[in-house]
């Protein structure tokens, strides 16, 4: 089995999972942010990127309102395949338009640069592995980020996604953190 196919299973895999854990746990957005809004208390004032969920995601959006107070927050843009992202302001009252592969994105605002993000994914391993979708947005981001200065990336999933043996490539940049509706994950 080729890694690509490996990795196909592996994030079949991972979505089931993120659809069960996000059924039995949609009602517990506030309680899901807690351990986030924690580790983000611990970084006011550094500019942070969320994401607006999609699908089955792990909601961000309170843990982002309550950052939103003391940091510059925003979201990511594709801008085109195979580029990095670019991160637009964001705040709890802007306005939202659907952006590519059915995001929602702000609609205006001022472009910022992030120094740590809270990243969407399928699967992760306690080593600081992350799945994605398979576009490498994210990783090309991180690289491209992680060139100038130290950058932060947050996993923020449920527990349920954690996969012990994640098909990874040399490309896949690493989580330094994750966060679960159950507790934190500290790599180092």
């Amino acid at each position: 089995m080729t890694l690509a196919d490996r990795k196909d299973v592996a994030r079949k895999l991972a979505f089931a999972a993120r659809h069960i854990a996000h059924k039995t746990g949609k009602n517990a957005r506030m309680a899901h942010a807690g351990y986030l809004s924690s580790v983000l208390a611990g970084y006011l004032s550094v500019p942070l990127a969320g994401y607006a969920p999609m699908r089955t995601e792990i909601d961000p959006t309170v843990a982002m309102e309550k950052a939103s107070v003391h940091s510059s927050i925003c979201m990511p843009v594709i801008i085109a395949p195979a580029t990095p992202l670019k991160f637009r302001r964001w705040t709890p009252d802007c306005v939202m338009e659907i952006g590519t592969f059915g995001a929602k994105i702000p609609i205006s605002g001022d472009w910022v640069i992030p120094q740590i993000l809270i990243v969407p994914l399928l699967a992760f391993s306690r080593g600081g592995g992350r799945l994605g979708y398979g576009g490498g947005f994210y990783d090309r981001t991180l690289e491209s980020l992680r060139l100038h200065r130290p950058t932060l990336a947050i996993g923020f999933a449920y527990a349920s996604q954690e996969m012990p043996d994640l098909p990874l490539e040399s490309t896949d940049q690493p989580l330094d953190l994750i966060v679960t509706e159950t507790g934190i994950i500290d790599i180092s």
